[in-house]
């Protein structure tokens, strides 16, 4: 499998508008961090994880021509508001693109793009997104693109948000914990993704840097990258002051990862 990070930035992105800090102003270009979004490569297809507002701008400069299928980790804007850039898919392939949520999200996606599941044909002439939504329960696993993903509940304020384990890999988002029955299915992971904030004051819905350490330590997998980073932390900064097998990801980067 092959993991590619789409944007690592938390809900602000990096630059902030109207921000001329270190990070903002860096000339290195990953300190430019679009939202939240990775693709997974899995024997059947290409998996989307979440749709970020930038999604468009992400999908171009990855060189993706096709998704097969989306995952979303849970409905806050900055993991599902570029869900309209998905029309390119089944516009130019036709079908409907099935998008995995869970259950307990289902309704709010629904709600917040009612032009996308609403009984009306578009006006001919326009198109919108095809998608079916796939919804799946906590226990799971799933079965997607020829994968089976385990779904991992973990703690973001009063919402619950969705990573998964698949093969060697764990994908860890908007968490604030990693409660028990998570650290079990995470037992034996090789690369685990991991979200963090920054250094210092704790955050009331994700870990800051110090938390993300030692849930990474937790876990014990060979490496961890860290996504979900703001501008008080910058690239080579955080890179060189993380233990060796802590690294932040980066937009743009790619991982081989094991099945």
């Amino acid at each position: 499998m092959r993991l590619t990070f789409l944007g690592t930035g938390t809900s602000f992105g990096v630059p902030v508008v109207g921000c001329d800090c270190a990070t903002c102003s860096s000339g290195d270009p990953r300190d430019a961090r679009t939202r939240s979004g990775a693709l997974l490569e899995l024997p059947e297809g290409l998996l989307l994880v979440d749709a970020s507002p930038e999604l468009r701008i992400q999908l171009v400069k990855a060189g993706v021509s096709r998704v097969n299928a989306v995952w979303i980790t849970h409905p806050h804007a900055d993991h599902i508001h570029g869900v309209d850039d998905l029309r390119i898919f089944t516009a130019r392939f036709g079908g409907v693109l099935p998008t995995h949520v869970a259950r307990e999200h289902a309704p709010a996606i629904r709600r917040r793009f009612p032009y996308i599941f609403d009984s009306e044909e578009p006006v001919p002439g326009t198109s919108r997104p095809r998608i079916e939504l796939i919804p799946f329960d906590a226990g799971g696993p799933v079965t997607i693109l020829g994968a089976e993903l385990h779904p991992l509940a973990l703690p973001h304020g009063p919402m619950t948000v969705y990573g998964f384990r698949v093969g060697e890999l764990g994908y860890v988002t908007d968490a604030k914990a990693l409660p028990e029955p998570v650290m079990e299915r995470l037992k034996g992971v090789r690369t685990l993704v991991l979200n963090a904030l920054w250094w210092g004051s704790p955050h009331p819905t994700h870990f800051n840097v110090e938390e993300a350490i030692e849930a990474a330590e937790r876990v014990g997998a060979e490496r961890t990258y860290l996504i979900h980073l703001t501008h008080r932390v910058g690239h080579a900064d955080l890179e060189a002051r993380l233990p060796d097998f802590i690294r932040p990801a980066f937009d743009g980067l790619t991982l081989e990862v094991g099945s």
